[in-house]
């Protein structure tokens, strides 16, 4: 997979930001969308999103497949969800590594799940059948946690490598994420980049988060999506694209929503990192030759 400076920088698609985003749009921007707000066959959120997609690349990002549940997939949700890639081409498709639903109930989280040769299976079976679905490759995103599982015998690094090498997917990897998971269970957050496959990264996300204490009065950090990116995370960012050279980056920002220009301005931060970087990646490359 081929990448440069002309990755884009993108944030989530809110129609309260319709015409300024038509009115001003974004430098090679994209915008994201979640899969499940577009499952109806028409109306107000398809004519919204029709006229984004005419001027931008988009990716569909589900949030309620339950990837990592141990029940079969739901099959109409994850006919709608092909459906929806199918008519609008989107530029990245991704969904969590995560579970959602179980006996027919769904909740309104992204639980975690034990990392066991059982989970994998599962893990990878309902890959293959979302890839099989929409006919091309999908990105899986690593989770933000705040318990871990006794049973699991791998660590999550682990078991992520091992679910690209069997299923071909790409990697969505959110940097908020590993901050938030890597304070909470007080490892290192660049540790856990280490132990990705980053050659297989297709994808970055940057959020805010909250700050709570916990039973103990400990610090606990909550994947939040409602304030800007915190300092670490963007330095966490920026060592990241030094390393390993521009990636499609999005912003996510789903509550407490500012005006359209204090995203806009987000977004073009991470993409000022992504030029600034490529011409010198480009020149250590020279050399190294």
């Amino acid at each position: 997979m081929m990448h440069g400076a002309q990755e884009p920088a993108g944030t989530s698609f809110k129609h309260e930001h319709l015409a300024a985003i038509l009115a001003d749009g974004l430098k090679d921007g994209f915008f994201e969308i979640h899969a499940e707000n577009y499952m109806g066959a028409g109306g107000p959120p398809h004519r919204a999103l029709a006229a984004i997609r005419e001027a931008y690349p988009i990716s569909v990002h589900g949030v309620c497949m339950s990837i990592g549940g141990p029940n079969p997939l739901n099959v109409a949700h994850l006919r709608r969800f092909r459906d929806l890639v199918m008519r609008y081409e989107p530029m990245l498709v991704s969904e969590h590594l995560a579970w959602s639903s179980h006996g027919g109930a769904f909740f309104n989280d992204l639980l975690p799940l034990p990392y066991t040769k059982a989970t994998l299976d599962n893990v990878c079976e309902h890959i293959d059948q979302v890839q099989e679905a929409i006919k091309r490759p999908m990105l899986l995103e690593n989770p933000s946690t705040y318990v871990a599982f006794a049973s699991s015998i791998m660590s999550e690094t682990e078991f992520i490598r091992a679910v690209v090498q069997r299923t071909g997917c790409g990697l969505l990897l959110d940097i908020n994420n590993v901050f938030v998971s890597a304070t909470n269970h007080s490892f290192s957050a660049q540790a856990y980049l280490d132990g990705l496959p980053l050659e297989h990264m297709g994808e970055i996300h940057l959020a805010g988060h909250g700050e709570q204490r916990d039973d103990e009065d400990e610090l606990l950090l909550i994947d939040s999506h409602d304030c800007a990116i915190s300092d670490p995370v963007w330095n966490l960012y920026r060592n990241l694209i030094a390393r390993i050279g521009p990636r499609p980056t999005l912003l996510e920002w789903d509550s407490n929503l500012p005006a359209r220009p204090e995203l806009r301005t987000q977004a073009l931060a991470a993409w000022q990192i992504m030029t600034v970087q490529e011409p010198m990646l480009l020149a250590e490359a020279s050399r190294a030759a």
